[in-house]
């Protein structure tokens, strides 16, 4: 527990935010999901060894998946989206869903050749945590933006107010 709590306070030190759209950001939050991952597995040398390239060929599946999905919503109006539209990113979004589901049991057929059951649903867990972390992480960024816009908006007001 105490090993989380210091991968948590690392992240907040470090400013790192999902929205960050450097390479170098991006390369932090994925050490830190390494480690949380690599310490809630408990994986032994030989099984990072082998787990690691599964797994992230996985990810990188994964995340092809989700950028489709997101590049088709991207150009529709869904406000304005015909029904053809509509239809179109309905299926699209079923596709999209079962070739995740398809993913995951290829994936999770690898993955049982190197480690157990017990740790294939121990990485679903860090998964999640991970991704509640790192949301709540650029929560608290925004709040403390707003916070600082306000400030910065009162304190020019207070200045004017004195300077008139």
């Amino acid at each position: 527990m105490k090993k989380l709590l210091d991968i948590f306070w690392v992240l907040m030190f470090l400013g790192i935010a999902a929205q960050a759209q450097n390479k170098e950001a991006l390369n932090k939050i994925e050490s830190a999901r390494i480690a949380l991952i690599t310490e809630r597995l408990e994986l032994s040398p030989e099984q990072a060894e082998k787990f690691w390239p599964i797994y992230r060929e996985y990810s990188n599946k994964r995340r092809e998946a989700k950028r489709e999905l997101m590049e088709a919503r991207r150009g529709i109006d869904t406000e304005n989206m015909t029904d053809e539209q509509g239809k179109n990113l309905m299926e699209l979004n079923l596709r999209v869903k079962e070739r995740m589901l398809s993913l995951e049991k290829e994936y999770n057929q690898k993955m049982l050749d190197v480690i157990s059951s017990s740790q294939i649903a121990a990485l679903r867990r860090a998964e999640t945590d991970f991704n509640r972390m790192l949301l709540k992480r650029i929560q608290q960024r925004q709040q403390n933006q707003q916070r600082r816009d306000l400030m910065r908006e009162r304190r020019q007001e207070l200045y004017q107010q004195r300077n008139n």
